[in-house]
């Protein structure tokens, strides 16, 4: 069974470029509801934590390194299907093969730099908005 919840962050390119705003309005007009929203800034230990799965692919120390670049929006949105509906809201990792008027293919400047993360499934979104929220997440 599908959750009404996930989690998504908007990531330090995006928030430098301006695009809080336009990238929340998407999320509304799409019919999520934004549960929990937090600005902050990733640490190190707190980047290498979250992405821990990747700590033996050769990407995790450039991916830690960009995620702590800057500030991060964390969220809990919530919506019926919200994991799926979310992803498609989103688009592909790659914005040069998102569908057009996806947020990645509008505000996403390259694959490592893709204004938006979003859970990939009902267990994750539990586990990322956990992380950032914890017993505040409530999936």
């Amino acid at each position: 069974m599908a959750s009404n919840r996930t989690f998504t962050m908007i990531k330090p390119d995006a928030v430098q470029n301006g695009h809080i705003g336009a990238i929340l309005d998407r999320m509304n007009k799409a019919g999520f509801r934004i549960v929990s929203l937090e600005l902050t800034r990733l640490s190190l230990a707190d980047a290498s934590e979250f992405y821990a799965v990747h700590k033996e692919r050769p990407f995790f120390n450039d991916l830690v390194s960009f995620m702590t670049s800057g500030p991060i929006v964390a969220a809990i949105l919530e919506k019926d299907n919200a994991v799926e509906d979310f992803r498609k809201l989103i688009g592909a990792t790659d914005p040069k093969k998102a569908e057009a008027g996806t947020i990645r293919a509008d505000f996403a400047e390259s694959i490592e730099a893709n204004a938006v993360h979003g859970s990939d499934s009902d267990e994750n979104a539990m586990i990322e908005g956990s992380f950032f929220f914890g017993v505040r997440a409530q999936f």
